[in-house]
């Protein structure tokens, strides 16, 4: 066997042609008659310690491709490559012990806890299963736990309906990190909490990482919450990616058309700076009959011929800069 090359070992999570597909079904039988292509044939990488935000509007499949990962959905095609090993059909035994290697924190906090369970046996649940600690060990594993994500040592003995929703999803986080996982997919932490609390729960996941020394794969669509946690930045357009850079070129000079827009839709604190604006028309395709070749190119505003034909690739135009776009063949 092939020794591995610095890149290589440095890559924790690799995804190669990820499709995720929802059967539509109809008829008497209940015969398959298409398919939801949640997820559609995307490709990307996350290197040990680094943080990859997906973006993209409500519905490109985001929360999908997470989640797949994970694989809590079973994927219709492609592989997922965790630390070398391909995990993308593993089933019963093998699939349980390599999942204490990744976790998820979930968009609702609430939803996600059970409501009559206390916060101690939810944080230590985790670490239940996948070990013989001493209830002695546990409690004590627990409430070092809580210390390191801001909450009082007596939340061991509460409900979560006893809590705000931040000091909810600091619970959500403390039970994501209870076996020391590598990766955590974070899916949309803080779009259900006040803005003032926003920041709190941002700052706490970015003490962990360098804590723990964590790779996340972080999905919003919060394009300045995204800026904020990411090294670089993934765009998703109805089921594929369309760009992948690091966040300053993403930012300073995106590439894509969907991406230019997207940008160009951030507000500007400055009242008296004037921003222009590029404004999509038409609606987004249904995922069940996506458009021929490039599937943007209904509201794109640089379309030409050949993006009704063919469907671009994410091919590199720059150093670190992929996109998907017949302008930069």
């Amino acid at each position: 066997m092939s020794q591995l090359t610095n890149v290589e070992k440095d890559v924790l999570l690799e995804v190669k042609n990820l499709k995720t597909y929802y059967p539509i079904k109809g008829g008497f039988f209940r015969k398959n008659i298409g398919a939801v292509k949640a997820v559609d044939d995307i490709s990307f990488e996350i290197k040990k310690g680094e943080t990859l935000g997906l973006v993209g509007e409500s519905g490109c499949g985001k929360s999908t491709a997470g989640r797949t990962i994970l694989r809590l959905l079973d994927p219709t095609d492609g592989q997922i490559i965790f630390e070398g090993k391909d995990i993308t059909n593993l089933r019963g035994t093998s699939l349980r012990k390599i999942r204490q290697d990744f976790q998820m924190v979930f968009q609702d906090p609430y939803a996600s806890l059970n409501p009559v369970m206390m916060v101690g046996d939810l944080v230590s649940e985790p670490i239940r299963n996948y070990t013989n600690k001493s209830t002695k060990e546990l409690k004590n594993e627990v409430m070092e736990l809580l210390t390191k994500v801001g909450l009082p040592e007596d939340a061991y003995y509460k409900y979560p309906h006893e809590f705000s929703g931040g000091q909810r999803q600091r619970i959500g986080i403390a039970r994501a990190l209870a076996l020391r996982p590598k990766l955590i997919i974070a899916d949309e932490p803080v779009s259900a909490l006040d803005v003032s609390v926003q920041s709190q729960v941002l700052n706490l996941l970015k003490e962990l990482q360098n804590e723990f020394d964590l790779t996340f794969l972080f999905i919003a669509h919060d394009l300045s919450v995204v800026k904020h946690m990411s090294d670089r930045i993934g765009v998703m357009y109805l089921g594929g990616l369309v760009e992948v850079a690091g966040k300053d070129s993403i930012y300073s000079e995106p590439l894509h058309p969907y991406t230019q827009a997207l940008i160009s839709a951030i507000p500007e604190p400055d009242p008296r700076k004037k921003k222009d604006r590029i404004i999509l028309e038409g609606d987004v395709p249904s995922p069940i009959n996506p458009p021929s070749g490039c599937t943007f190119h209904p509201r794109c505003r640089h379309a030409m011929p050949e993006c009704q034909q063919e469907k671009p690739s994410l091919k590199e135009v720059k150093p670190g800069h992929r996109v998907a776009c017949h302008l930069y063949k």
